[in-house]
């Protein structure tokens, strides 16, 4: 599916967050969305899948604009991770990740067997199998995560959002999520969009990178730079985001940015 975004404002109680915002994703693209704290990553994120309606501008999927879309076309289409979920009732971990099969099935179906294999394979994919009876209340912060993923992979979309997939993640779960989200991208030819902090993985997975930051004081955050991990993620680019000192190489095994932070540096505001 085609991602466009023209000219996209946004803004909460008028204090401006999004600020001319013009992009486009291709089918089977891999973006990676960086920038520092509060610069609108994850507001954008909810403005593409629907939850937030943009103030200015607009956004389309293949070529229609998206408020054509009904709010079940868009869950078919669009999977959501977000950073965390509040769960207010122990679901079973089996029962968090059928919830993704609701678009399909409708609110009041049935899941077939077709849905439950699809659950169960995405619940091997993330790695939690061995949780699927166990209540999403009763697990760590970082099984949650995977829980939401597995959500959005049993969901079957063709574009997948993903806030932060890696936050709460031990080191090796971080590399097999992004590991996992390479493979979908590469055999599924599934559109992600990706909201990483983490330089180095959106240097390693992406086929895009897109930087966000306020350009004018008081305006919103605009585009500052968008193409290839190696074109956006340059010593000068980083340092003027995020305002501290990095090193820019090459990953010996990649040939990928590697992005190294000097413990010495101050940081400047």
């Amino acid at each position: 599916m085609h991602v466009s975004a023209r000219n996209i404002t946004f803004g909460y109680d008028r204090v401006p967050v999004l600020n001319d915002v013009s992009f486009d994703v291709s089918p089977g693209d891999f973006l990676s969305i960086a920038g520092p704290n509060g610069c609108g990553k994850s507001t954008l994120l909810r403005l593409i899948a629907g939850i937030l309606k943009p103030q200015g501008g607009t956004l389309s999927l293949n070529h229609q604009p998206s408020s054509a879309f009904t709010r079940r076309e868009l869950a078919r289409a669009i999977g959501y991770v977000p950073q965390d979920a509040q769960w207010l009732f122990p679901f079973t971990v089996m029962e968090a990740v059928l919830m993704g099969r609701t678009p399909s099935i409708g609110r009041w179906g049935f899941e077939r067997q077709q849905d439950i294999d699809l659950c169960h394979e995405a619940l091997a994919l993330t790695d939690i199998t061995h949780l699927a009876a166990k209540p999403v209340t009763a697990i760590s912060g970082g099984e949650r995560q995977r829980v939401l993923i597995a959500r959005a992979f049993a969901q079957q979309p063709t574009v997948l959002l993903l806030d932060e997939p890696n936050a709460h993640l031990d080191l090796s779960h971080q590399l097999d999520i992004f590991q996992i989200l390479h493979r979908q991208h590469r055999e599924r030819k599934l559109t992600v969009l990706c909201v990483s902090h983490d330089l180095n993985l959106a240097a390693a997975f992406s086929t895009r990178v897109l930087m966000l930051m306020e350009s004018v004081p008081g305006l919103g955050n605009t585009i500052v730079a968008q193409g290839a991990p190696e074109e956006v993620l340059t010593e000068e680019m980083v340092q003027r985001v995020f305002r501290t000192t990095v090193l820019v190489d090459r990953h010996p095994l990649t040939a990928r940015p590697r992005i190294s932070l000097d413990p010495a540096s101050p940081v400047h505001r």
